[in-house]
């Protein structure tokens, strides 16, 4: 069976802004090499059209930093899925529309043969936690105070024990948590 696993940058008082932090080649590296590993990514709407808007012209126009034209490539070939109420179509080409509900959608493609599931957004890591359906936090925690922003726990539903499994520390001072998820 295959593994849900949220995969998210955050800021050590626990925001996701993607503005307040600086990813290095380092860390593109890394999430390049994730993307490369991963069966599918799953994005709600708001982090998608971010992505669809930004990545896909810097593989038409590569940038000519490694690090950010690798990742450029490993994002635009990996398939996803978006989940939206709003949105009617897709541009990316790899990526489609849901077109069944979170639960129902991430408990299909678990019974599917191939490489794990990763879910890239705030909101569907909320979702997928409070249906307990995630089963592994990759979580890279930059030093960066953000004093505010959105918040990635803020509205979990219940009490989660995670177990710590390992880290991964980047010269920039970003480390990388993997936790697993007790399943009781």
């Amino acid at each position: 069976m295959r593994k849900v696993i949220a995969a998210i940058n955050m800021t050590l008082d626990g925001f996701c802004d993607h503005t307040v932090i600086t990813p290095d080649e380092e860390i593109h590296q890394y999430y390049a090499d994730m993307l490369n590993e991963a069966g599918v990514v799953l994005y709600g709407r708001t982090t998608y059209l971010l992505m669809e808007d930004y990545w896909p012209a810097i593989v038409a126009n590569p940038t000519g930093d490694k690090s950010t034209d690798e990742f450029a490539v490993a994002i635009d070939k990996v398939p996803k899925i978006v989940f939206s109420h709003s949105l009617k179509n897709v541009n990316w080409a790899s990526a489609k529309l849901a077109n069944k509900d979170i639960e129902e959608t991430v408990l299909e493609l678990k019974q599917q043969p191939g490489k794990d599931i990763y879910a890239c957004s705030p909101g569907l890591i909320v979702s997928l936690a409070n249906l307990k359906l995630i089963d592994e936090y990759q979580l890279c925690i930059h030093p960066v105070i953000a004093a505010g922003g959105l918040a990635l726990f803020k509205n979990i539903n219940e009490k989660t024990t995670l177990n710590l499994i390992k880290t991964k520390t980047f010269g920039s001072g970003a480390v990388t948590l993997y936790y697993l998820c007790s399943k009781l």
